[in-house]
């Protein structure tokens, strides 16, 4: 049986990523570890590492991705919690059995070579959930 191993890091969607970076890094002291564009996702993010997770600062890079609309609706803020699991093949296959709704049906690869997927917030009390394994 699949299973969570930890939160992997907390997404918070910007309009402006040098502008959150003077919250993040330079009022709470967090390290920005390196930032980085992810054209598949068409954003701009920046990783600051706490304690085994990260948080991560997510700038759209484009007015037509889903970042841009969930951004224009929604404002700036947490865009979702990432849990890293041991096996996420097997965690969709949990999650559609139980009738979970899911965004990616099938896991996507990051450029890291991290595999992805997202479960709908319909499912989740209104909270954008991403998987990861590693």
């Amino acid at each position: 049986m699949p299973k969570i191993n930890s939160i992997n890091h907390v997404a918070i969607v910007v309009d402006d990523l040098q502008k959150s970076l003077t919250f993040w890094r330079d009022a709470l002291g967090i390290t920005l570890h390196e930032m980085r564009d992810v054209p598949a996702e068409k954003s701009q993010v920046a990783f600051l590492p706490l304690a085994g997770a990260e948080i991560e600062l997510v700038q759209p890079t484009s007015d037509d991705s889903g970042l841009a609309k969930y951004l224009a609706k929604r404002g700036p803020g947490m865009h979702h919690v990432c849990l890293e699991v041991d096996d996420i093949d097997g965690m969709l296959a949990q999650l559609k059995q139980k009738g979970v709704r899911l965004i990616n049906e099938e896991p996507r690869t990051a450029a890291d070579g991290k595999r992805y997927a997202f479960i709908h917030p319909e499912s989740s009390n209104g909270v954008l959930v991403e998987l990861y394994q590693l």
